[in-house]
């Protein structure tokens, strides 16, 4: 049903749409909040694409080719062999598939077989009950909260933070 791969400069179009859709990154990165310039979603595109300490991979459907999401992990660190998962699944009509699930089980395996991690940490908002979700079933183990850590529409929510390890991991 899906496919990851590294995402391609011509992939910016999608990005510029959901970001302007604010259901669809209401529990996304902080940063998606402060764009709201085609030109800022560009320069912000270029940076990821150049990120020698991440893995931006695309998620495209296997019948039909098309960009519905991206995820990997940033901060990657080979110090600490640690990284931090993120996940945006932008086309709405896929959401609620279970692909939110297959996907983190396919970075969280790249993290700890190619990318040599012993350590894969996420941060979800609260209310974001499909993402825990997802997560528990990919693994992840709650770490702690961070109270009040996001402010979106107004309201303040709590972050949970998870992690999973190689040694916990099931392959």
């Amino acid at each position: 049903m899906i496919r990851l791969s590294p995402l391609q400069r011509e992939d910016v179009a999608h990005f510029h749409r959901w970001i302007a859709d604010s259901e669809v990154i209401d529990f996304s990165m902080s940063v998606f909040q402060t764009m709201s310039t085609l030109q800022q979603i560009d320069s912000w595109f270029a940076a990821t694409l150049q990120d020698a300490k991440s893995l931006n991979l695309g998620i495209y459907t296997t019948d039909t080719n098309e960009l519905i999401g991206y995820a990997g992990l940033s901060g990657i660190s080979t110090v600490n062999q640690s990284g931090e998962y993120f996940i945006l699944i932008g086309e709405k009509a896929f959401w609620g598939q279970g692909i939110g699930t297959a996907v983190t089980a396919q970075v969280v395996a790249i993290g700890f077989t190619r990318l040599g991690l012993n350590r894969i940490m996420l941060t979800v908002s609260e209310p974001n009950t499909g993402g825990l979700k997802a997560y528990a079933k990919a693994g992840f183990t709650v770490e702690g909260r961070m109270r009040q850590a996001c402010l979106r529409r107004g309201s303040f929510h709590d972050k949970i933070m998870m992690s999973v390890l190689k040694s916990e991991w099931q392959h």
